[in-house]
């Protein structure tokens, strides 16, 4: 799938950006390929720089009350200064790494509603304020996030929504500034004691760190509290093990620990 963007940079008779992803479906530790053109407007234009950057909204916990922001993450340059002629088309093929810890955003080809990540392109021009567009990306889970994913979905758990909290997760080795949760309603056989599962995966080349939480109140990723459940998935033997009997497992011991069972 190709998507294309043209946006008008510098105001009225200023250059204009054209952004083709050859692709718009990736994966954590994937690459966005695709091409920026720059056509020239009615004057010469002095351009500073282009950049491309991927941005996720995330919720921003200030004091007692909660917003929502678009988080601008993965920045790199694809073009330095140079001067760009009227009615000039200048083209720059890029490549853009995926960090692993992107946030999922759809699954078995559905919308996770509540996530969003997109590719920023923005150009600087002197004498003119920066212009920047965003074309939006899907994020398909690795093997092993789908593996538990699907194990959650055969136990009964029901999505409810995801998102993006802006923060980091006590004792996870974290590279991004904010991380996602997704969120499940509990089937018949844990809703007495459980209201609600979230879901967090922290990925890495070789292993993601899963963390559960169970019935979330509020803090429990603040220092000097431990979250529900936490372990470690290695991709290489994630096949290797009965998930559901597993999470299972975990669910029930972490029920009777806090006596919901």
């Amino acid at each position: 799938m190709v998507f294309k963007k043209l946006m008008q940079a510098a105001g009225v008779g200023g250059p204009q950006v054209e952004t083709v992803l050859h692709s718009s479906s990736v994966k954590p530790g994937g690459t966005v390929t695709g091409e920026v053109t720059l056509i020239g407007g009615k004057h010469d234009s002095d351009i500073k720089g282009v950049y491309l950057a991927l941005k996720t909204r995330v919720e921003v916990e200030s004091g007692d009350s909660e917003h929502r922001a678009d988080l601008e993450y993965a920045k790199m340059p694809i073009a330095g200064s140079f001067e760009l002629d009227d009615d000039a088309r200048y083209s720059i093929p890029f490549e853009m790494p995926i960090p692993w810890e992107a946030p999922i955003t759809h699954f078995y080809g559905r919308p996770l509603i509540g996530t969003t990540v997109g590719v920023a392109t923005e150009l600087e021009v002197a004498r003119a304020v920066d212009a920047t567009d965003l074309d939006p990306i899907q994020v398909h889970p690795l093997p092993a996030q789908e593996r538990l994913l699907t194990a959650f979905a055969n136990l009964g758990f029901r999505y409810h929504s995801a998102d993006c909290e802006k923060g980091r997760i006590w004792g996870v080795k974290q590279q991004l500034p904010f991380y996602q949760e997704i969120e499940f309603y509990p089937p018949p056989q844990y809703s007495r004691g459980i209201k609600e599962l979230e879901v967090t995966f922290v990925a890495g080349p070789t292993s993601m760190e899963v963390v559960l939480e169970l019935d979330k109140r509020g803090g429990a990723f603040t220092e000097g509290h431990d979250s529900f459940s936490r372990f470690v998935v290695e991709y290489a033997t994630v096949e290797q093990t009965d998930w559901e009997k597993q999470l299972d497992g975990f669910l029930q011991q972490a029920g009777k620990r806090k006596g919901f069972f």
